[in-house]
């Protein structure tokens, strides 16, 4: 499988005659989602999306974990009101996107990893997997978890997810139905469902029917996303505690939290 374009931190990488695209996240250790991660992988939907006859893409991941999750470093006051619309607007890429995107989980995936994965249509992940939303350990919450988190498992399971932060195993996952198939291989296992199910099939008429499996309304997500964002950087990040949580992890210290 010859890549034939490659970005800084994402190999885009044609098969099966150019009716699936395989997306390789491959950013280094943990494969942590910066903003120019984001940036890239958006970039990469913007530009696959006009391919006439692509009928799938797989999001899958160099090295032993899907993500660590999104850069703390970037959460900081000073940065992540530049950093959240980023990560959304990858996610609205993948969930805008016209043809099925199947995520291919290995090892830890995690934080925003987690959120861009669920935004994709289908997951298929190794046994051993583990899936968190872990940002309520921080002092801090997910703004994009908040909103595709009740939309794919209902409103109870997510805010177990979302309020706990606790880590899944893949097998509870998959019961959850965050995850749909449990494979040693993943890659494997979601080129193999896209070979029979997608490829064989008419790309437009998936892309039609993919848009009315959707049923919910994209752009009132999107508008929703935009209120969450907001709710994240103009009430949270003004706290104490939230700040606090950040900055402790990156001086590798417990939180003084004031509760306030």
């Amino acid at each position: 499988m010859a890549a034939t374009a490659i970005q800084k931190h994402l190999r885009v990488e044609p098969l099966e005659n150019g009716r699936v695209l395989r997306l390789v996240l491959d950013a280094g250790k943990g494969n942590v989602v910066t903003g120019d991660v984001a940036d890239e992988l958006r970039a990469a939907l913007d530009d696959a999306q006009h391919r006439r006859s692509l009928c799938a893409v797989l999001l899958d991941h160099a090295g032993t974990d899907f993500s660590f999750g999104a850069s703390v470093q970037e959460h900081t006051p000073a940065e992540v009101g530049a950093m959240l619309p980023r990560l959304h607007a990858a996610a609205l890429a993948l969930l805008r996107f016209p043809v099925p995107v199947l995520a291919c989980v290995r090892g830890r995936c995690l934080g925003g990893g987690f959120e861009l994965a669920q935004c994709t249509t289908l997951v298929f992940a190794t046994p051993g997997a583990v899936l968190a939303q872990p940002e309520i350990q921080l002092g801090v919450f997910a703004p994009l978890g908040s909103v595709i988190l009740p939309r794919v498992i209902g409103p109870r399971h997510a805010a177990d997810l979302l309020l706990s932060g606790r880590n899944l195993g893949a097998e509870e996952a998959q019961r959850l139905g965050l995850v749909h198939t449990l494979s040693e291989d993943p890659t494997a296992a979601a080129l193999a469902w896209a070979k029979k199910h997608l490829a064989t099939r008419s790309a437009s008429s998936l892309r039609i029917a993919l848009h009315a499996l959707r049923g919910w309304d994209v752009e009132a997500f999107a508008r929703e996303l935009k209120s969450t964002e907001a709710l994240y950087l103009e009430r949270l990040m003004q706290t104490h505690d939230a700040p606090e949580g950040i900055g402790a992890f990156l001086a590798k210290r417990p939180p003084v939290w004031k509760d306030q």
